[in-house]
């Protein structure tokens, strides 16, 4: 089975040769899965997002995708997330631990290739 992959702007098109239809995949949803994936990790306390996604949260609209940007290319995605992680937790573990999560996630839901998973830790919260 051979997959052709057609870059639409913010969405891709998986061609399969059975001829029975497109599937067609925005990057709101690999972003989406890449936030899910990466917040089952143990460690990771939330994403992290600018002032317009925190105000968003503060009114009770969640944003599944907040602190993940992806660039999606031919058949590659690049994922930038920004995570606020739990105190006492090793930041080089609970990284590896997120790009190796994120990575099958991305690759196992949508067949494309994950080239880069880059983490930018933004914070850590304090339990009281």
């Amino acid at each position: 089975m051979t997959k052709e992959f057609e870059d639409r702007g913010t969405t891709y098109t998986i061609h399969e040769s059975v001829n029975i239809g497109e599937v067609r995949v925005a990057d709101e949803v690999v972003a989406i899965i890449a936030g899910l994936a990466a917040t089952e990790v143990e460690g990771v306390e939330s994403m992290a997002g600018n002032i317009t996604n925190e105000l968003v949260s503060k009114l009770g609209m969640k944003n599944l995708s907040k602190g993940v940007k992806v660039n999606v290319a031919e058949t590659e995605v690049s994922v930038f997330l920004s995570l606020n992680i739990k105190y006492g937790y090793e930041i080089p573990k609970v990284s590896q631990a997120v790009q190796e999560r994120v990575k099958n996630a991305i690759e196992n839901m949508t067949g494309l290739e994950v080239s880069e998973v880059n983490v930018k830790i933004c914070g850590v919260n304090i339990e009281n």
